[in-house]
């Protein structure tokens, strides 16, 4: 593809978002970014990322942190701006990516090349997904559902004006528990080509 292609992938903990991300890339031969994206930008500003890690994608808490003269010393919420700064940068120097959470439908909603995704699923398969992947009873795997969504809904409402998971935001969104990981990568992609064909 000529075109200049950013995938930003939203997802519920359990639905596969991040391998389905992780296909998208591969088919469409370009970079993978998740949790990564942070080593790249502590690599950029030479820091070490080991640190900063405990803080990606985490909500800001509130009454223990404060603004002064515009700027937090929350380290989450610089973390996020600071990540989101770099996103758009990558978009402004016509790179393309995909990119998982970390308010990206948003952050990069002006460029004209982003498409937007939003990954969901029916509760008893993510609960038996994360059962499998981690090891843990389903009561267990619910809990962590229940917790990890919890977070990313929390983080990107607080940066973000529309609301984590509302379809309205998203071009596409997708329940990956009807038809499996890789038949909604393939939907995906073939709603990509389409689109980038009609440019």
């Amino acid at each position: 593809m000529k075109q200049q292609l950013i995938i930003a992938v939203g997802r519920e903990f359990g639905s596969g978002g991040h391998e389905v991300a992780e296909i998208l890339a591969q088919r469409f031969n370009i970079p993978f970014y998740d949790s990564n994206l942070l080593e790249e930008v502590a690599a950029h500003k030479n820091v070490d990322a080991a640190g900063l890690t405990k803080y990606d994608e985490r909500p800001r808490f509130f009454g223990v942190y404060r603004h002064v003269h515009g700027y937090s010393n929350s380290p989450a919420e610089n973390i996020a701006h600071i990540q989101f700064k770099y996103l758009r940068t990558m978009a402004e120097e016509g790179r393309p990516f995909v990119i998982v959470g970390r308010c990206a439908e948003e952050v990069l909603a002006d460029f004209g090349c982003v498409v937007s995704v939003f990954i969901l699923g029916d509760e008893h398969r993510k609960i038996e997904r994360v059962a499998k992947k981690y090891g843990v009873r389903p009561d267990e795997a619910r809990n962590m559902l229940l917790l990890n969504d919890k977070k990313r809904k929390a983080y990107h409402n607080y940066h973000c004006k529309g609301k984590w998971g509302d379809s309205r935001n998203y071009e596409l969104s997708i329940n990956s528990s009807r038809i499996g990981v890789e038949s909604t990568a393939d939907i995906i992609e073939m709603y990509i080509r389409e689109k980038y064909s009609r440019d």
